[in-house]
């Protein structure tokens, strides 16, 4: 069962914390870095299966029902790179800024301004790492990966992906609309309803 509303946050992201720590409002939130948790090693082969292995993992640590997330971009016409390897797609230990220059740098090769690209978010929480019934949710949101770095805000390729029907780059937007919009905030909702749920039985 889920604990005096408290959640473990199986990331050490701090791009991720700020904005699920919104998310989460109504509960009392902690990181697996406040507790000294190490993260584990993804090697799933989709974005569902390295966010199942991180809440286990969590969830094994803490002894707290926790909740992690898989997220990425996803370019179809750079056969669906980065997927799963968004954070790293520059190699180990990349930043945003070469990730982002690496995706510039495979636009370019193709002489192209933009692609089509959506960005994908998928939660997993879990009661124990041995939870036969985890919780999943996924989000998208579809737009343009562009060459054209704009705004200050957000992090990882926000700078350069424009959502449909904005003129603006998500990094652009301020944080009340990307967390009304986002993938991430997509995935949030619906998983905050099944919580819901199974907290009402």
């Amino acid at each position: 069962m889920l604990e005096n509303n408290k959640i473990l946050l199986a990331t050490s992201n701090a791009g991720k914390l700020k904005e699920f720590k919104r998310m989460f409002a109504n509960f009392e939130i902690k990181s697996q870095g406040e507790l000294g948790i190490e993260e584990p090693i993804e090697d799933g082969l989709t974005f569902l299966e390295n966010a199942l292995i991180k809440a286990r993992h969590g969830a094994e640590k803490s002894g707290m029902f926790s909740v992690a997330d898989d997220s990425g971009i996803v370019v179809p016409g750079l056969n669906f790179a980065p997927g799963i390897y968004s954070a790293r797609y520059a190699g180990e230990g990349a930043s945003d800024l070469d990730n982002r220059n690496k995706i510039i740098e495979e636009l370019n090769k193709l002489n192209l301004k933009s692609l089509p690209a959506y960005y994908v978010c998928v939660l997993v929480g879990v009661h124990s790492a041995d939870d036969p019934m985890p919780i999943f949710s996924s989000g998208e949101i579809h737009g343009d990966i562009s060459i054209e770095a704009s705004g200050e805000g957000g992090f990882g390729y926000d700078k350069l992906f424009y959502p449909y029907g904005y003129s603006i780059s998500m990094a652009t937007m301020d944080s009340n609309e990307k967390n009304r919009i986002s993938h991430r905030a997509i995935a949030t909702n619906i998983f905050l309803e099944k919580l819901e749920n199974i907290r009402a039985k």
